[in-house]
């Protein structure tokens, strides 16, 4: 129903600052609940952030509260990720996601998310 392709991933030093961005064509995004995912080689898939349509209810990891934040503009049909103070590990490939509707307390979970982009590479030098 939805294509999701990010953008916005590159290299940059420690402490610095990126901004990803997940459009989606093909469909509406403002219909779907929007979420961040990044995978680090050898590592399994972690959530980062998600955002409810309406963007009144936002979820972030732990190890990124405070550093990142994510937000949308359905006019645009973009879901973006804002990282600040980045650090080495922050390092991965970061993915958008889409779903129809999810659960309270169930935005983490990968599963529930029935839509994906390609990925964009992040990459944080020390």
């Amino acid at each position: 129903q939805v294509n999701l392709v990010e953008s916005g991933g590159g290299v940059v030093q420690a402490g610095g600052s990126l901004r990803l961005s997940c459009t989606a064509s093909g469909g509406t995004y403002s219909r779907y609940i929007g979420g961040w995912f990044r995978q680090a080689p050898g590592k399994e898939r972690e959530f980062v952030a998600a955002i409810s349509r309406s963007a009144g209810i936002r979820n972030y990891a732990d190890s990124v509260k405070g550093r990142f934040t994510i937000s949308r503009d359905n006019a645009k049909n973009t879901v973006y990720l804002q990282m600040n103070s980045l650090k080495p590990e922050d390092t991965a490939v970061y993915s958008c996601a889409a779903a129809d509707r999810i659960a309270t307390g169930q935005a983490l979970s990968a599963t529930k998310y029935n839509y994906w982009g390609q990925g964009t590479q992040v990459t944080v030098s020390s």
